[in-house]
């Protein structure tokens, strides 16, 4: 369950104001113990999934931390709440801030999701830039709905690896509501991170940095792949920006969400 205490409500969804170095603590904290602890962070497109969607909200609320990872979302935060965040917290950042940890501690970790050319390529990528690195397992995605007996399968197949920290890169929303699923399957910190996957691993160029800083990844993101994503940022980008000026006069966005009738199992 989230700790609702600093969390900021976002169009009614409610991030976590944190840097890379709190948002990892905290990771590595709950991979000691370990315990479930749901992570995922969100770019416009995952805060519009759950200001436009009351199931997936609700889902989105119950997570344990979700991180700003696009600046549209910090400055968000900067605006309606005054956090002052310096910075992002980008999800293949701080995929790459708690493998460093993972390393030095030899915390096991498991990749789940993407295809089996993307999974070999990070798993190389990653022993390369962190030698000792315990990778405890790597298994890609089903690409569509699974059974419960396969969910079951799944979790045994990660705790019998003698993971301690699972990253999922099954794409939003679908990898968060698998962290939502699996969570208390696993008893371990999940780390929802999308397209940090690809972008480790080589098979998926990322922004300029000057691009990233001012909140144009996305430009650069739909020049590259128009097909697949030209309704989530022609569509949803502009409304963010007027849901967030709706909120800045004072309009106030409901957190509160629809509790799932049962499960929605991806694999």
């Amino acid at each position: 369950m989230s700790d609702s205490a600093c969390k900021r409500s976002v169009l009614g969804v409610l991030i976590d104001p944190v840097d890379y170095q709190s948002a990892t603590d905290r990771v590595l904290e709950a991979a000691r113990q370990p315990h479930g602890f749901a992570v995922s962070a969100l770019a416009v497109h995952g805060v519009m999934t759950g200001a436009l969607d009351r199931t997936h909200r609700y889902r989105l609320n119950q997570f344990d931390l979700l991180v700003p990872d696009g600046q549209p979302v910090r400055w968000a935060l900067n605006l309606l709440h005054h956090t002052a965040l310096r910075d992002r917290v980008y999800g293949p950042k701080l995929t790459l801030e708690v493998l460093a940890r993972a390393a030095r501690e030899q915390v096991p970790v498991y990749f789940y999701g993407s295809t089996p050319e993307t999974l070999a390529n990070l798993c190389k990528n990653v022993r390369e830039r962190f030698p000792g690195i315990r990778i405890a397992g790597s298994e890609p995605s089903k690409f569509g709905r699974i059974s419960a007996t396969s969910a079951g399968e799944i979790a045994q197949r990660i705790k019998q690896s003698g993971a301690r920290i699972v990253f999922a890169g099954l794409g939003c929303p679908r990898q968060e509501v698998w962290a939502f699923e699996f969570r208390e399957r696993l008893g371990l910190p999940i780390l929802a991170v999308g397209a940090a996957f690809p972008f480790i691993a080589g098979t998926l160029a990322q922004a300029p940095k000057w691009m990233q800083d001012r909140g144009m990844e996305w430009l650069y993101r739909l020049f590259h792949e128009p097909l697949r994503l030209w309704r989530r940022y022609l569509l949803l980008n502009p409304a963010y920006v007027a849901m967030v000026a709706c909120q800045w006069a004072g309009f106030a966005f409901s957190c509160a969400g629809k509790q799932p009738s049962g499960e929605m199992l991806y694999g």
